[in-house]
């Protein structure tokens, strides 16, 4: 087994490493698994609408893949965490806009996926996060 290679997004990966001591991604040999990435841009905004932050968030994972030389292509499995504090909570918003990416980014390929309903996430106004583990090759 290879030494891990940690990775950090260029951007907010660089101020989440040097803010709060952690790595967007890591590889291990072939496998690449990433931290959750949220809806957030450089500066931690979040767009207002939900489909926005959810499809910003999928933009996230991509890049910080790319940095491990990794794509949604070579994902086998997705924890996806969902902020379901309010009554008007719609699993069908999120699994919509969450499927659609998917099928958008991975094609015909359908990794594990994990989705749990959450009370609050790491940054005020997130309201998606998005962790995933990739094989290459």
């Amino acid at each position: 087994m290879s030494k891990p290679e940690f990775f950090a997004t260029p951007g907010y990966g660089d101020t989440q490493l040097a803010n709060l001591h952690y790595s967007q991604a890591v590889r291990i040999d072939n496998r690449v698994e990433i931290s959750g990435q949220g809806g957030w841009d450089d500066n931690f905004a979040f767009p207002e609408a939900l489909e926005d932050e959810i499809v910003r968030a999928f933009d996230n994972v991509a890049r910080t893949l790319a940095e491990a030389g990794a794509t949604w292509r070579d994902v086998v499995s997705v924890d996806s965490f969902h902020v379901v504090d309010s009554s008007d909570f719609d699993w069908n918003d999120h699994n919509r806009v969450m499927v659609e990416q998917f099928r958008k980014r991975m094609g015909d390929r359908a990794p594990i996926w994990t989705e749990v309903g959450v009370a609050a996430l790491g940054a005020p106004g997130m309201r998606i996060e998005i962790r995933v583990a990739a094989i290459l090759g």
